[in-house]
């Protein structure tokens, strides 16, 4: 992995002066993800709070080839290109090596680009495919995604004195990516640049297709102080409610183990998503069965790479 001083020497390929909400982490995550590419990238981003905040015309933050595309289909277009290089290569037109990257929300990735995802993961595209998951359609008003925490507020699961929030768990898509048997899947977070920078590079180096799943922290969607995101993070992996961990071929390993795994109160408190479930017997009883799913979700990572 490369160190802070060799990355802080590298080429700047996301550059600053987007306009991304202070304390957002995606601009964060795409930093740090491009940074750990030794080969020059072209990189695939749709709709969403990444694209309409980088390329307000005439204006770009890209400093890389880079496409815009549709919400559904950001794993397809990265395949297309990977597809059209090699036949570039094939044919004698290109012979310069390639990496390939598509950002998509989890909107464009659990939900409405899955099947582009799946089918880009089954054929077998050597691409990275970086999820910036902020927990919800962030960019157009707040609504609730599968990738949304069970209990938390939004504009299409909001909290009142009948419904205390989203009333089912997200879905875990990492270990549907896992499922996919791709060679290299990996979980992390805005706030941890050295488990992420390290992930991206292991993807990058990646002989087929990688995904890297990664928490970033939305203050407007959160309800979160802009100047907090780390501590999130951190309460993040503390508490295990977004364990850093990552599957390559198969085997799993955990890449940050809490000293002391806190409650998961430590996490939700920073988020005004979660304040109605901090008042009363009713949120206190959606708390223990988050809790409950945090801690078998850990106890079966545990297992699961202690047994590989």
């Amino acid at each position: 992995m490369p160190s802070l001083k060799e990355l802080s020497t590298r080429p700047e390929q996301f550059l600053g002066g987007h306009r991304l909400c202070p304390g957002c982490g995606e601009g964060t995550i795409v930093r740090q993800v491009l940074m750990a590419a030794d080969k020059p990238v072209v990189a695939a981003s749709c709709t969403g709070c990444l694209e309409v905040s980088s390329s307000i015309f005439p204006y770009t933050a890209w400093n890389i080839p880079w496409v815009h595309l549709a919400f559904e289909n950001a794993a397809a277009t990265a395949a297309g290109l990977e597809a059209a290089h090699k036949s570039l290569k094939r044919q004698g037109r290109c012979e310069e090596d390639l990496h390939f990257v598509a950002f998509g929300g989890d909107g464009g990735t659990y939900d409405i680009g899955f099947q582009a995802l799946s089918g880009a993961m089954e054929r077998r595209h050597r691409f990275v495919y970086v999820c910036l998951n902020n927990e919800a359609y962030m960019n157009t008003g707040i609504q609730r995604s599968s990738a949304t925490p069970l209990g938390a507020h939004t504009t299409t699961s909001p909290a009142g004195k009948v419904v205390p929030g989203k009333l089912t768990p997200r879905k875990d898509l990492t270990e549907i990516m896992v499922a996919h048997d791709v060679p290299y899947v990996g979980q992390s977070n805005s706030g941890r640049w050295r488990d992420l920078t390290g992930k991206a590079e292991k993807a990058f180096q990646t002989d087929g297709p990688a995904f890297l799943n990664v928490l970033s922290v939305c203050p407007l969607g959160w309800g979160t102080e802009p100047g907090k995101a780390i501590e999130i993070c951190e309460a993040a992996a503390d508490t295990c409610a977004w364990p850093l961990y990552e599957v390559v071929e198969g085997q799993y390993k955990i890449t940050y183990r809490p000293k002391e795994k806190k409650p998961v109160e430590e996490y939700l408190k920073h988020q005004r998503r979660f304040a109605h479930l901090l008042k009363g017997e009713a949120g206190q009883a959606v708390i223990a069965q988050i809790q409950a799913d945090v801690d078998a979700r850990w106890e079966k990572l545990q297992n699961r790479a202690e047994t590989k």
